[in-house]
């Protein structure tokens, strides 16, 4: 079922250790249901892409759709070095605050997977069901290069129609799509200009702390997501796009043997990653989510 509800915007003083900052979220559904998903987006991408997903969700759930910050209608940070998971969990628990609610679901895509691992991994976690959308703790190093080289280039589009067509062709891995849902990939992720040309809906400085990041740095941080997941104690549904280049089947098969075991679904005909925008893929997001509404809660971790 389907809402017909429109979803609302509002807005979040969240704190970073340059200053304050607002972060917008989009809200569906009744706000005094105790049945809360949080969906977060990627890393270029914005609270919209969960626009289909969420729309068959409100019906039963109060869904939660936050533009991590520096993208979309979020504040950019003063400091770009904190452009990374620890801020962008820190906002996540900022959030679940204001939402006053003690446990939620969280659907994660990409980096939203990584802050979902953050916030699922911590203890006394309100995150009672996981849902990681082609993202695990070892990413292949190709594929962040690859990332790496298009996130900061300060391209700049004459019309809409360019835009889009450069957003589909970056977003190809996704899958297929009709044209409508190209459209719409394509505009939510690009805003216009005083001048009338469009760029891409983020903050470029984004690209900053990848750019910097070095292989020490990178097998640190492959550490350290390996022990958050180990830490997650929650059901976990873990979807692969099966062409992806960023998790590796490898890296799928072990989310599957260790910390929460997830259970593994992939999505033939689909790279990096699953757009959640196709009847199939919301139906096995909202089987996985609606299945939890009636068991008992798993809320925090052992310490």
């Amino acid at each position: 079922m389907t809402s017909s509800v429109p979803a609302v915007v509002r807005t979040v003083q969240c704190l970073s250790p340059s200053g304050l900052h607002r972060m917008a979220y989009k809200e569906w559904g009744r706000p005094d249901n105790p049945d809360v998903v949080l969906c977060i987006h990627g890393v270029t991408r914005v609270a919209d892409d969960f626009d289909a997903l969420a729309a068959s969700l409100a019906a039963d759930f109060r869904v939660v759709c936050p533009y991590v910050v520096g993208r979309g209608c979020s504040d950019n940070l003063r400091d770009a070095q904190h452009y990374g998971v620890p801020q962008y969990v820190s906002d996540m628990v900022t959030l679940v605050a204001r939402l006053g609610v003690d446990k939620l679901s969280l659907v994660g895509t990409s980096m939203g997977g990584l802050i979902g691992m953050g916030l699922a991994s911590l203890a006394g976690t309100p995150v009672t069901r996981l849902v990681l959308n082609d993202v695990g703790p070892s990413i292949n190093p190709a594929a962040l290069e690859r990332i790496g080289q298009y996130l900061g280039q300060p391209l700049r589009f004459g019309t809409l129609e360019e835009g889009i067509a450069y957003v589909r062709m970056l977003s190809a891995p996704f899958g297929q799509h009709d044209e409508q849902q190209w459209r719409k990939l394509g505009t939510d992720s690009l805003r216009q200009q005083e001048d009338g040309s469009w760029v891409r809906n983020y903050d470029l400085r984004i690209a900053e702390p990848i750019r910097a990041m070095t292989p020490e740095v990178m097998a640190f941080a492959e550490r350290a997501t390996w022990a958050a997941y180990d830490a997650i104690r929650c059901p976990t549904l873990l979807i692969r796009g099966a062409q992806s280049d960023l998790l590796s089947p490898d890296t799928a098969l072990q989310m599957t043997q260790r910390g929460p075991r997830a259970r593994l679904v992939e999505i033939a005909g689909t790279g990096h990653a699953p757009s959640l925008l196709h009847a199939d893929q919301i139906s096995l997001v909202a089987d996985f989510l609606k299945a939890g509404v009636q068991e008992a809660p798993v809320v925090g971790n052992e310490s």
